[in-house]
Order: C-alpha cells, then structure tokens, then sequence
C-alpha cells in the first residue's frame, strides 16, 4: 500500500488564473527515496505543500499514511505525527543551543524533558554532531547547521522525510555529506524520503525522479 497517494491534484492561486498543480496523480511507496525537480514556477514546491500535509488540494485527494487530509481537522497535530521537513534555510532558533533546537518539535506533544534530551542527544550522535551539543547556530558551520535541522525533523521519528532543497545553501563537500546522510537514514530506517531538488547530481541518487512541468507530473524515472 502506497504512503502517500495523490490523485487529480489540483491548486489555484489568483482565483484560479495561476494553476500551480492542475490534476496530478501520484503514488510513493513506503520506504522509497524520491526526486522531485522542475524548473521554478513548475509547481514542485506546491506539490510538496501537499504531500507534506502543508496544504490542502482545491480538488482532488491527497492520502498520506492511511489519512485523507480532508478529514483531518488539524494539520499540524497530523504533520508532527506523520512528516519531518527539512528546508533549505535550516531556520534554528539562533538563541537555543543545537540540542534544545532539536528538541522544540516535543515541547507540545507531552514528551517528558528526560526523554526530549534523550532523543536529541542521540540524534545529533547520529548526525555526528556529539561534540557541539552546547553550541549556539552562529557557532556552528553552515553544513553543521543543517545536521541539526535533519536531527530536528527526525525528533518526532516521522515515517515521511521532506527535505526541499538540502543542499542548496551549502558547499559541494558538505552536500555530499548530507546526501550520504539522509540516504543512510533511508536505508536504515525505512523511512520514506523525498527530496525536491534544481541540483541533477542529487536528483541521480533517488531511487525515482519525479519531474514536474506547469503543473503536472510529466515524466517519472527509477
């Protein structure tokens, strides 16, 4: 069974002159990495809106784990239970250090402190960022910065990872590495990923290609 499925996806902006998805179908199967690229303006970033739980469809379905997002009152407590994100800009809180950044996604679902340092503490381990636990984001490399935006995403231990463009504010070295990184967290958890990407070179490395034109998905790839 498909974890997200989305069928004859549509969204209009500007009462409905702009047609940013206009009838997509699409199915990603649990545990697959994907690429999602187009040109700006092709509507990758309205269709991860979507497959994120970010957004609703004027029309159409988006089912995600089991869930029709139309039925679900309220998307965010849906998006912390189900998808992590990952953004270009890592957007740390620059007066928390990179553990207490790492735990903010368990501040409101009743984690227990003891349990939110745990899981944080083991993350950023995971990330290999054990040595800067105490360090403030303006201390940290920009590479380093979004290790720990990974570890946060991945606190809540979502079965969906939405990375948008990763490695776009980031040299080519620390690229690679966070490439390797969420494709190591891929293979070792199961976890679904799906990265939206301009670069070709991480694009190669999803097991699909999804490329999407004016709206619509125009050509899929493994």
């Amino acid at each position: 069974m498909a974890i997200i499925e989305a069928t004859g996806v549509k969204k209009h902006y500007d009462h409905g002159a702009i047609k940013a998805l206009d009838g997509v179908d699409l199915s990603i199967e649990p545990g697959e990495f994907v690429a999602i690229i187009g040109p700006s303006g092709s509507g990758k970033s309205t269709l991860l809106h979507m497959l994120g739980a970010l957004d609703a469809p004027d029309e159409g379905t988006v089912v995600i784990d089991g869930a029709d997002l139309a039925h679900e009152r309220d998307l965010a407590s849906f998006r912390r239970r189900s998808v992590g994100f990952v953004f270009q800009l890592h957007n740390l809180i620059p007066t928390l250090t990179a553990l207490e950044n790492v735990q903010i996604p368990l501040v409101d679902d009743g984690t227990r402190p003891v349990e939110r340092t745990t899981r944080a503490t083991e993350l950023l381990r995971r990330v290999g960022l054990a040595d800067r636990l105490g360090n403030l984001p303006t201390t940290l490399s920009g590479g380093e910065r979004q290790r720990v935006a990974i570890a946060r995403a991945l606190v809540n231990r979502p079965r969906i990872l939405i990375a948008d463009e990763p490695t776009g504010a980031v040299d080519s070295e620390n690229s690679r590495l966070i490439m390797e990184l969420l494709k190591e967290l891929n293979r070792e958890t199961g976890m679904t990923l799906i990265v939206v990407t301009h670069d070709p070179a991480v694009a190669e490395q999803a097991d699909r290609v999804i490329r999407v034109l004016d709206g619509r998905v125009v050509t899929e790839a493994a």
